[in-house]
């Protein structure tokens, strides 16, 4: 099998976002490989103890990569700051006589971004709506690489390393199946409060978790990378949870057109035609504009948007929700037929080194200030009895189910086998018996009865 077809296989997807099928993206020729170890938003720590813990196996990762790739130049991207992961992955370069080199960004919001992160690199700005391969490059996240490296051994991605942050005894790293229940993470990470929410992934774009029957039902996945435990009150939960027709309520009352969000937002900052404040300024008459030609022109920059947060999070002083709006815009597109062409080659503007968000300050804005800085020093093992395996980790079509109740299974196992198109494989995570099916997802018991 060549790298592909191993890494499809071994179910690989990216373990840093959405979860793309990563063997649809090795299967191109590339100029660049870039390996995004930057640890995008706050308080995660997955990334940098991945690349202080395995840094051979990453780099060999990327070696085989590149050589399928063809790509000329291979670095790995992360944060200059971060001095122990760099000095860990030199030492595996010399060893091993990679070609790979380190690229050291600046401490802001969102240099994990794929494509902040290739103009960065490159100088490139990637088509309104494209790919980092339009522009010659794949982005692949440090944990991808490590799972590429399992898949070069035969391994099937099973387990995830992730964080556990916030309202705990001390951020902790852990290693577990997939399909280990939230809650089983969130207690061996010693929580400080009995009342508490969650957040899935980092601050900025992670998922709340809100409520017990929410928190209950949610488990690992191969892109689950980090939790947050914070207080139900806060301000992150408090936001997530506010109604459309406030937010358009806010919009119409407070807007004063600052262009805060425009200046700031990372899309605009790369050359893409977005500029949240003019969807801010006319979201009170969206209701009544009818003519798709009209609203085309007037919301259609909303397209761009990328939802990294910042035009909300840290930009507007009046603390509204341009994120949220053009996300409803966003759906009123599809839902209307509207397509907004594509600018194929857009220029970085001549401000963009001066406007990216600085991560500290971000941080205080969102009222995390009292986690930042604290760092997981310790990787906890969990082997829960069951797990409930989702179908659907990635991007596309949900795997098919290839098992039945009843049967048993081994760790490494196929349970569900990708579809047709785009999707992926998943597999068992643990030995034991499929004691559940259900449309999302199987659940496998591995006590001895």
């Amino acid at each position: 099998m060549n790298l592909p077809e191993m890494v499809k296989a071994a179910g690989v997807v990216g373990a840093g976002g959405a979860g793309f099928p990563t063997h649809v993206k090795l299967d191109a020729k590339a100029e660049w490989l870039i390996i995004n170890a930057a640890e995008c938003e706050p308080l995660i720590e997955t990334d940098k103890y991945l690349c202080r813990t395995y840094p051979k196996e990453i780099i060999k990762a990327a070696q085989a990569a590149a050589a399928h790739l063809g790509a000329v130049h291979t670095v790995i991207a992360l944060k200059g700051k971060y001095e122990a992961e760099i000095k860990a992955l030199e030492a595996a370069v010399e060893q091993l006589g990679a070609a790979v080199g380190m690229f050291r960004m600046g401490t802001f919001y969102p240099a994990g971004d794929e494509q902040t992160m290739v103009q960065q690199v490159t100088g490139r700005s990637a088509p309104e709506r494209g790919l980092p391969l339009d522009v010659g490059c794949v982005v692949d996240n440090v944990g991808t690489m490590l799972n590429i490296a399992g898949a070069l051994d035969g391994n099937p991605v099973v387990d995830k390393f992730l964080s556990v942050v916030g309202e705990v005894e001390e951020p902790v790293m852990l290693h577990v199946p997939v399909g280990t229940a939230i809650l089983d993470c969130v207690k061996a990470a010693n929580p400080r409060l009995s009342d508490y929410a969650l957040i899935l992934g980092g601050p900025m774009m992670g998922k709340p978790v809100i409520g017990q029957e929410a928190m209950d039902a949610a488990v690992v996945t191969k892109t689950t990378g980090n939790i947050i435990v914070l207080p139900r009150g806060h301000y992150l939960f408090r936001r997530a949870e506010l109604p459309l027709a406030s937010i358009r309520h806010q919009a119409k009352s407070a807007c004063i057109q600052c262009r805060m969000c425009t200046d700031l937002c990372p899309r605009y900052l790369i050359g893409h035609q977005i500029r949240p404040n003019l969807v801010m300024r006319n979201l009170w008459r969206e209701p009544g504009i009818t003519d798709i030609e009209e609203y085309a022109n007037t919301f259609g920059d909303a397209a761009n948007c990328c939802d990294c947060g910042v035009c909300e999070m840290f930009a507007c002083p009046m603390s509204l929700s341009p994120r949220r709006v053009n996300q409803y815009i966003k759906q009123q597109l599809r839902e209307r037929g509207i397509q907004i062409l594509k600018n194929a080659a857009p220029k970085a503007r001549p401000s963009i080194d001066q406007r990216y968000t600085p991560t500290d300050r971000l941080v205080a804005r969102l009222g995390l200030s009292d986690y930042y800085g604290l760092h997981a020093h310790t990787c906890k093992e969990l082997h829960p009895d069951t797990v409930f395996v989702p179908f659907s980790q990635h991007i596309g079509k949900p795997a098919q189910v290839v098992k039945a109740v009843g049967e048993r299974v081994e760790r490494g196992e196929l349970l569900a086998q990708a579809a047709a198109g785009l999707s992926a494989n998943i597999h068992a995570p643990i030995s034991g018996v499929v004691v559940e099916i259900t449309g999302k997802g199987a659940r496998i018991s591995g006590r001895e009865e």
